[in-house]
């Protein structure tokens, strides 16, 4: 049974995490697959009862042999680090912060001794985890750094399309001046692998240029002859479908029209930009090359909103779809 337990860890507490968490388990999502959430019931308790989340029971677990998996049951895997009164909901906070950190560490943890199948994550802030003394560009780091994993990218799938990174939480000159041919190659290798798990076949990859128009044939830049087709055209040779480089401003509407299944982007928002317009509600955002499953909601804490009862839960739910897909569930 415990290779069935997907675990969601809450995120930071001052977010709309712990809200879109309780509206997934309002719904049919727990019939399929057994949820865990790891992160404070005290907080759980706080927003159910602020935004009148009725009809759930809440089961504090420190062992999964305590777990009771049943419809509308939260089982909470209970850190005990924050009280509603810890923090201000909607504002930065160290503790918030550290909190959601640990629930992280945790669910890896968990993950990598084999007791649960998948981690997912809802979202963090940034500012509230390095005010905690924690310095990560973002989840994605974390699982690397804790999984001791250096091969990685960040991929973000949406039934319209996906995208997978070279580059993504460094200044834009940085993803410039330190791209190369070996790193296009293992992005290139990972969405083969990771599609191929998601798809079930191979898939048609598409790399998209740097420069505007892929270069123009070295008029605007030389990074496309240089690097990234010699790239493609090894990887091409080692019998992966790939194509490119594209030029970046029609390559995802191409892909979104059928025509590919996959584009690997050069930097974070050359991919992020096309999937925030196109999928915010519905994209999941997947760490792949790591050694355990990892995906996530493809949005922010949104204090803006937080704990009005107004957060949708739709990345989320896809993000359990595609845990429990990647899973072999």
């Amino acid at each position: 049974m415990n290779k069935r337990i997907i675990a969601i860890t809450m995120g930071d507490a001052a977010g709309i995490g712990p809200e879109i968490i309780l509206k997934t388990f309002q719904g049919a999502e727990t019939e399929r697959v057994n949820l865990l959430v790891i992160g404070d019931l005290a907080v759980m308790r706080e927003v159910a009862k602020r935004l009148e989340i009725n009809g759930l029971e809440f089961n504090s677990i420190a062992s999964l042999d305590e777990a009771k998996w049943q419809k509308h049951m939260v089982n909470v895997w209970d850190m005990q680090l924050l009280k509603p009164g810890d923090f201000l909901v909607g504002q930065v906070s160290a503790k918030v912060g550290d909190a959601a950190f640990k629930y992280i560490i945790e669910g890896i943890r968990l993950a990598k001794e084999g007791s649960i199948a998948a981690v997912v994550t809802a979202p963090i802030n940034k500012e509230s985890i390095q005010s905690a003394g924690h310095h990560f560009a973002g989840h994605t780091e974390i699982f690397a750094e804790y999984t001791g994993t250096a091969n990685y990218a960040m991929l973000l799938y949406d039934k319209k399309f996906s995208v997978i990174h070279v580059s993504t939480h460094i200044p834009l000159m940085d993803a410039i001046t330190t791209l190369n041919q070996q790193r296009i190659e293992r992005v290139i290798q990972l969405a083969e692998d990771s599609m191929q798990l998601i798809l079930g076949r191979s898939p048609r990859i598409a790399v998209a240029g740097l420069n505007p128009h892929a270069g123009e044939n070295g008029l605007f830049g030389r990074q496309e002859i240089d690097i990234i087709k010699p790239a493609i055209d090894n990887m091409r040779s080692k019998g992966l479908n790939v194509t490119g480089p594209h030029a970046p401003d029609t390559i995802f509407l191409r892909t979104v029209q059928g025509h590919h299944d996959i584009v690997v982007a050069m930097y974070h928002d050359q991919g992020h930009i096309p999937m925030k317009l196109l999928g915010f509600d519905s994209g999941v955002n997947v760490s792949v090359g790591m050694p355990i499953i990892r995906t996530s909601v493809d949005h922010g804490t949104a204090f803006d909103i937080a704990w009005k009862g107004i957060a949708k839960n739709d990345s989320l739910i896809q993000a359990i779809y595609l845990a429990e897909k990647l899973s072999n569930l």
